[in-house]
């Protein structure tokens, strides 16, 4: 069928299959804000659309007398940019896809934009084209890539006009958004289109809704295509291909349409900051967490690193990455192409989590039980009842409960001083 460019229409194409079953993502915020690497990828607004006292003082003590934010393009080198050793790490990680920064809200291109004359990562910074890069070297490793958009540019003049006639005037979108969105479909045929930077403005400023007909009925990538929900003011958690509602949102219960939650390992930027400490990043047991609560509700999983100026993955970043990736060896099975249960969280704790395949059940339990034993009380065995431990041989011994459920006989853990790691799952065949 062809798509009108009317929402009811759009909203009715039905997602693209890979998208559910991926479950898990890498999310990459790099650009010209890696430079001050400092607050967070919002610098720019924060010193000079807020005029914020500790941004300009950051930029005082640091920067020559007169710096402005172009000064700064030039220092985004990318020197260390290794695309193949990112598109490793990724898949080291467990992702099934990526999702890079093309264009933040300071309009600085990560790719040769033809409208973004000497702003943009071929013409000054790097002089590379790191989104064609990354993607080459994504696709090698075949992980689907996605490409993260922002429709507004803060300080883009012919913005400020279209936002001073109250968005009556379309300048900036007809000479800047479009043609910039158009350009990155033909060229980089990307599987996943990550909206963002629409809330100042309804989608009919944005032409959205004739865009994605576009997308869905002509492009090269029409059949495979993903979108998220930011197409314009009141868009978000209504319309579009998948909803992220909010930054690092959840929903609690299980909502009746495909959702993604970005989370970011630094808990206080998605850009990278020279400044961060230890205790700012995500620690492996919360991002385990994030990870099987989400998957449980339905949703996917993108996690967020911010690389340096250099195009460095800070080892803090990678060793947490490393850590999911191993975790997804041992209990993948539980998470990639799985479908919420008919419960999701076992009623009497937040501490196990469902998920299913076919009649195949998972119970994730992020804490490993005192007394060894694992009590679900939400499935109902059978005889024929089977019962596996991820990452262990053999079948497990189980009881009926004496309330309802079942009681699980775990193997032997040697006693240890640390928590052990986060997370195991157990499959459960034969219960209802």
């Amino acid at each position: 069928p062809r798509y009108s460019p009317d929402w009811a229409s759009l909203d009715a194409r039905p997602l693209p299959a890979w998208f559910d079953r991926a479950k898990v993502g890498v999310f990459v915020h790099w650009g010209v804000f890696s430079v001050p690497a400092w607050g967070s990828e919002w610098f720019w607004w924060h010193w000079q659309g807020q005029h914020d006292a500790a941004y300009e003082r950051f930029v005082r003590r640091r920067f020559p007398p007169g710096t402005t934010y172009a000064d700064f393009a030039p220092q985004f080198t990318a020197y260390d940019f290794q695309p193949r050793q990112w598109a490793q790490l990724f898949q080291q990680a467990g992702a099934r896809y990526v999702v890079l920064t093309t264009k933040h809200h300071d309009g600085f291109t990560n790719w040769g934009s033809p409208v973004s004359w000497n702003w943009n990562s071929v013409d000054t910074g790097p002089h590379r084209d790191l989104v064609g890069e990354l993607g080459e070297a994504l696709r090698e490793s075949n992980l689907r890539y996605g490409l993260y958009h922002s429709l507004m540019e803060w300080f883009n003049p012919l913005y400020l006009a279209d936002k001073q006639s109250g968005f009556k005037t379309q300048s900036f979108v007809l000479k800047k958004t479009l043609p910039e969105l158009y350009d990155l479909v033909l060229k980089y045929k990307p599987d996943l289109i990550w909206s963002d930077g629409d809330w100042e403005a309804p989608d009919s400023y944005w032409n959205s809704t004739s865009f994605l007909a576009w997308l869905y009925n002509d492009s090269p990538v029409k059949d495979t295509v993903v979108v998220n929900d930011r197409w314009g003011q009141g868009c978000s958690c209504h319309h579009g291909g998948f909803y992220n509602c909010a930054d690092k949102y959840r929903p609690g219960t299980l909502p009746d349409h495909k959702w993604e939650m970005c989370s970011s390992l630094d808990r206080l930027s998605w850009g990278y900051r020279s400044n961060m400490n230890l205790t700012e990043v995500l620690d492996e047991m919360s991002m385990i967490e994030e990870l099987v609560q989400t998957v449980s509700l339905g949703g996917n999983y993108l996690l967020n690193v911010g690389p340096t100026k250099e195009g460095v993955i800070a080892p803090i970043f990678q060793e947490r990455l490393l850590a999911l990736g191993r975790w997804l060896n041992t209990s993948g099975e539980a998470i990639y192409e799985s479908q919420p249960w008919r419960v999701q969280m076992e009623n009497t704790t937040d501490t196990v989590w469902y998920t299913s395949k076919g009649p195949v059940v998972f119970a994730i339990f992020l804490l490993w039980p005192r007394d060894g034993d694992l009590h679900l009380s939400s499935p109902i065995p059978s005889p024929g009842t089977r019962v596996t431990l991820l990452g262990y041989g053999g079948t497990l011994k189980w009881q009926k409960s004496p309330g309802k459920g079942m009681l699980i006989t775990l193997p032997y853990m040697l006693p240890s001083p640390l928590p052990a790691q986060s997370g195991w799952a157990v499959k459960l065949e034969g219960v209802k």
